[in-house]
């Protein structure tokens, strides 16, 4: 990692999925801007904001009360993945919904992210973390690999073509 550890991830709160939804239609709405309509156009929803907190971990980042990234980690295979594209593992987590506020990407905190799921993976515990990513120039495939996720294997789900990643642990 370089630099001095800026962020810590921490479990969100029902009071925070408005903010959580909020952000994800701030970077669904930067990446049409920049890459046009695609699959990660789609507004959140206050509602699908809560849903994910029912099926998985939603974990924050806060810069004084402000939310500025997150991710979600769960057990559950979600629809796009593949199983069989991946190495075997016991205790597999799925990375989804992987978001840093816009104004503020580029400058390092997905990786921070990325090694706090990791180091939270590894506590849960679990021995890999599997992702997918839109395999189009809106996708952030490199960035995982530049990030030390392997890159697996390809595949179309619903229209949508995805490259299958994983970090071991």
């Amino acid at each position: 990692m370089r630099g001095a550890k800026r962020l810590t991830l921490v479990p969100a709160t029902v009071d925070d999925a408005e903010s959580l939804s909020a952000l994800h239609t701030a970077v669904a709405a930067h990446l049409t801007q920049i890459h046009g309509q695609g699959p990660w156009s789609a507004e959140s929803s206050t509602k699908r904001v809560l849903f994910a907190m029912r099926t998985s971990t939603v974990f924050v980042a806060r810069k004084d009360a402000e939310i500025f990234a997150t991710l979600r980690l769960t057990t559950k295979k979600p629809w796009a993945i593949d199983k069989r594209y991946f190495s075997k593992s016991r205790k597999p987590l799925y990375l989804l919904a992987m978001a840093v506020k816009p104004e503020m990407q580029r400058q390092g905190i997905g990786r921070e992210c990325l090694e706090e799921a990791a180091r939270i993976a590894r506590a849960w515990p679990a021995d890999a973390i599997r992702l997918d990513a839109y395999d189009d120039n809106s996708g952030a495939g490199p960035f995982y690999a530049r990030c030390g996720c392997k890159e697996i294997g390809r595949a179309v789900y619903r229209n949508a073509p995805l490259i299958y990643y994983e970090l071991l642990l």
